[in-house]
């Protein structure tokens, strides 16, 4: 937690400003249509945002209901969970820089490959007519939020990423603390090398973990590092940090209602295959380079003045608490 918290406060002010100056209307107005631009852009835009499994689902239902594509849809529903400005700032501080790269990197593709294959597999459709958003985390957040005074708009950005955002990752951010924390102590380093370290089977076991879990990208995060330090290879981790955040059990059933059958499957296999093929890449990128993961893991918060650390963990920690705690209170939606 001490290593972890300057670097998700770092993201959330990323988030703050995200959120206060680019609107869904920016997105969307680049996401129609079904060709390659479309899926380009909805990656590109998934990458930073500050969303986690459970937000985006309902996201990119609003966007698709505003007129984006399938293509772009389906693009923005894989890459949005597998990687965000805070789930980057934590890999860097938890992992290393070479993993820091390559995750977002690795969720760009996977998104840009799935929105391709629903334009060549998927089935053609008539253009989506804009409607009113129909957004949980889009609310109020249109074109004419930034014509308010810079004030508001910051004022609106904090209270996004430090509220509303803070309490859609905390409770599950805190449940990743603790499990990696067991990891640690108790699974023995013989259990990871035997089954989890290098070759294609720590892949799929993994990904099978991965696909139904319900876990956020920033949740993820120090189970992987965990994992990492007790002698799991890195395209193992991988495979984990996409498959986990991407997709849960809950949300392909609302995918596979709204988007049909065949683009749910497209979905699916386009993150299981993007996943393992990525981990192997990685894995060789490792074994090129001379870099032993198990020994550089952890060391960026080796920069930081202890300090800081404390002045950091403590608030965001009781802060984290009572979001988890209390976050029906906590939201501003809340009546």
């Amino acid at each position: 937690m001490l290593d972890a918290s300057v670097f998700i406060i770092f993201g959330l002010l990323i988030a703050a400003l995200i959120r206060a100056f680019i609107s869904s209307e920016s997105i969307v107005k680049y996401m129609g249509g079904r060709n390659i631009k479309s899926v380009l852009l909805a990656a590109l835009f998934g990458v930073p945002l500050p969303l986690c499994s459970c937000g985006v689902v309902p996201t990119a239902m609003g966007l698709r209901k505003q007129g984006a594509g399938k293509p772009a849809t389906l693009s923005f529903l894989i890459t949005t969970p597998e990687s965000s400005i805070d789930s980057i700032a934590i890999t860097y501080a938890l992992i290393d820089p070479i993993m820091t790269i390559f995750r977002p990197l690795a969720a760009f593709v996977t998104g840009f490959v799935a929105g391709v294959a629903e334009i060549i597999f998927g089935k053609k459709e008539e253009t989506v007519r804009p409607r009113e958003i129909e957004c949980l985390h889009c609310e109020n957040h249109g074109a004419e939020t930034l014509k308010h005074p810079l004030t508001e708009r910051l004022s609106s950005g904090f209270r996004f990423a430090f509220v509303e955002l803070l309490s859609d990752i905390s409770r599950w951010f805190l449940i990743g603390i603790l499990i990696a924390g067991i990891i640690s102590y108790a699974m023995p380093m013989s259990f990871i090398e035997n089954y989890l370290g290098e070759g294609w089977l720590s892949m799929f076991i993994m990904l099978a973990i991965g696909l139904p879990l319900y876990v956020c990208a920033t949740a993820s995060t120090p189970i992987a590092a965990a994992l990492i330090l007790k002698g799991m290879s890195p395209g193992a981790a991988l495979v984990f940090l996409l498959a986990g955040p991407a997709t849960n059990a809950a949300s392909f059933t609302i995918i596979t209602k709204m988007l049909g059958k065949r683009t749910a499957a497209i979905y699916i296999i386009s993150i299981a295959v993007c996943a393992v093929l990525f981990g192997m890449l990685l894995n060789w990128v490792y074994h090129i380079i001379g870099i032993d993961i198990h020994a550089t893991a952890f060391h960026a918060h080796e920069m930081i003045p202890p300090w800081v650390k404390w002045s950091s963990a403590i608030p965001l920690t009781i802060i984290m608490i009572l979001a988890a705690i209390f976050k029906n209170i906590l939201s501003p939606n809340h009546n």
